[in-house]
């Protein structure tokens, strides 16, 4: 199965913990075993561009489509077994610590 995991910001957050491993350590896991097919860093949400179609016209504004005190940094498609595998992998992310980790599974379009 695959999953969205969106990594996002914590601004509530004020604690020192350390999380379980590095992000440099969690990439060479996650990559080197195949559960993570792809992802990056995103641009801060300030250079998002929002695209709606509306009665024929198309109207582009600046910023994300719904504002939130959270943001959302990167993003990593896992392909794991199930959602429990991919919440174990998701769990050991940096983020999982120091802000918050959103799993979405895909929804083929065949299905």
């Amino acid at each position: 199965m695959k999953f969205l995991m969106l990594v996002l910001s914590d601004p509530a957050r004020s604690s020192d913990e350390e999380p379980p491993v590095s992000i440099e350590q969690w990439v060479d896991e996650t990559y080197g075993s195949g559960k993570a097919l792809d992802g990056d860093r995103l641009r801060p949400s300030a250079e998002a561009k929002t695209i709606r179609r509306r009665d024929g016209e198309v109207r582009v504004t600046d910023g994300p489509a719904t504002p939130a005190h959270e943001e959302i940094g990167g993003f990593d498609i896992l392909e794991c077994a199930d959602l429990d595998e991919a919440v174990a992998v998701a769990s050991r992310h940096p983020m999982a610590t120091a802000g918050i980790i959103e799993l979405r599974p895909a929804w083929p379009l065949d299905l």
